[in-house]
C-alpha cells in the first residue's frame, strides 16, 4: 500500500512535492524562477539569438520536475536505500551551489538552492538515522 510511513519518508516526499511544483513553475514560465533565483530576467523579445538561458532553465525544470517524481514515488514505496543515496549526493549540491553563490559567479540568492538541498539532505539523513537507532 503507498503511504509514507515514518519522518525520513516525509522528508523525501515534502522535497519532492517542492521540486516537481518548482519545476513546472520553470517548464511554465522560467522567468519566475529567474526571477526566484536573483538572475535578471530579460524580456522574451530581448533576447539575442543564440541566447539559451530560457531553454536550460526548461531543462533544468524538466529535471527538477522528474526528480520530484522520483522522491515522491520512493517515498510512498518506502524505499529507504534511495533516501539514503541522496543524503551524499544533495551535501554535494549543497556545497557546490552555495560556492558558487559565495564566489560571485551566481547571485547570492542561488544560495536558497543550496540551503534547500543542504538542509534537506541533514534533515532526511538525521531522520534515517534516529529510526534506524530506534530499531537496535
Amino acid at each position: 500500500m503507498l503511504k509514507i510511513r515514518d519522518a525520513s519518508g516525509w522528508t523525501m516526499f515534502i522535497f519532492g512535492v517542492l521540486a516537481l511544483l518548482l519545476g513546472l513553475v520553470g517548464l511554465i514560465r522560467p522567468e519566475i524562477l529567474l526571477s526566484l533565483l536573483g538572475f535578471t530576467v530579460v524580456d522574451r523579445a530581448a533576447r539575442v539569438a543564440g541566447d539559451y538561458t530560457l531553454v536550460f532553465m526548461m531543462a533544468s525544470s524538466m529535471a527538477s520536475f522528474n526528480m520530484g517524481v522520483y522522491y515522491i514515488l520512493a517515498a510512498l514505496n518506502d524505499i529507504k536505500k534511495f533516501y539514503g543515496w541522496t543524503v551524499p549526493f544533495r551535501l554535494l549540491t549543497f556545497t557546490i551551489f552555495t560556492l558558487v553563490s559565495l564566489s560571485g559567479v551566481a547571485p547570492i540568492r542561488f544560495i536558497g538552492v543550496g540551503l534547500w538541498e543542504g538542509l534537506g539532505a541533514v534533515a532526511t539523513g538525521v531522520a534515517l538515522y534516529l529510526e534506524q537507532r530506534g530499531k537496535k
